[in-house]
């Protein structure tokens, strides 16, 4: 080996950190503030930095959802359907990688790990089989006393902000988007930067998907300094503030009431996220329509 063969073979590399950004409008953009805020495996090693999101950037996210809420309610259940599929065919196809990061991110032993990537693409293809059910679950013929008949159909309540769960970095999250997607809705989701990775190749998953641009919309930052703008920003028409401190619930709440938007019963503790989820939240993001119609003559 030559001298200057051993001084490659010897020399430390410079490692480069990644910055992740956020996802707004089926793009993936730095903050406007320019703020970053590093982030660090479960054992403190430190593994990249994440952009900060500002308020500027919730309602360039807000925005962006409802410009695309038309296209994808509008959008037929079995299509809405066929996207979500796909996503969780994309996630199964990079469960190692998910399972890396879930694993750095969670402290979690390499099986548990993968238990909770399995979990995620089950319940994101879980949902995308309630798509087309929903009207069946929800809707039908009520049964009325007149000369006229009643039929209700659920709709989806509009832009849904969300607060992403912080103990579960991807089933956590997928469990608390995949619900708002399959009714119809569009979401503006808030992840605290410490549990940002998964959530980030969650967006990289998204944007090499079919899902339309603006339908998911994720913002990395501080969740206490910005689910109080989502709760009072006019344009977002439901709250989930699954991944808040108990603490901040009767305030969201309060702000929420302001622009009468509805809140979803989340429980003060995160609970098993690998349990069965049940409709509740299906049903939560869905508003009813009825129509009457006359009979007879």
């Amino acid at each position: 080996m030559s001298d200057d063969e051993a001084r490659l073979s010897t020399r430390k590399r410079v490692t480069v950190p990644k910055t992740y950004k956020l996802y707004v409008g089926g793009s993936f953009a730095r903050s406007e503030s320019g703020r970053v805020a590093a982030v660090a495996d479960a054992d403190g090693t430190f593994r990249a930095n994440a952009a900060k999101a500002s308020r500027k950037d919730v309602r360039d996210a807000v925005a962006a959802a409802r410009k695309a809420f038309d296209g994808w309610s509008g959008a037929s259940a079995h299509n809405r359907g066929q996207v979500l599929f796909r996503v969780a065919e994309m996630l199964e196809g990079t469960r190692a990688r998910f399972a890396a990061e879930v694993a750095a991110t969670e402290g979690l032993a390499t099986p548990e790990a993968e238990h909770a990537v399995d979990t995620a693409v089950d319940r994101m293809f879980w949902y995308a089989g309630w798509t087309d059910k929903l009207g069946v679950l929800r809707g039908g013929v009520d049964q009325v006393a007149g000369p006229y008949t009643a039929h209700s159909s659920p709709e989806p309540v509009g832009v849904v902000g969300v607060a992403a769960p912080r103990r579960s970095s991807l089933l956590g999250l997928v469990s608390v988007l995949a619900p708002v997607l399959a009714a119809g809705n569009c979401a503006v989701v808030l992840v605290d930067t410490k549990v940002a990775v998964p959530a980030v190749s969650l967006c990289e998953t998204l944007a090499t998907s079919d899902v339309p641009d603006g339908v998911v919309n994720v913002l990395t930052g501080d969740p206490a300094e910005l689910t109080s703008r989502l709760a009072s920003h006019s344009d977002v028409d439901a709250l989930d503030p699954s991944g808040t401190d108990e603490s901040l619930r009767g305030e969201l709440e309060e702000t929420a009431a302001g622009s009468v938007k509805r809140v979803l019963d989340a429980p003060l503790v995160e609970p098993d996220w690998s349990t069965a989820p049940g409709t509740k939240r299906l049903r939560a993001f869905t508003e009813l329509k009825t129509v009457w119609h006359p009979i007879g003559e």
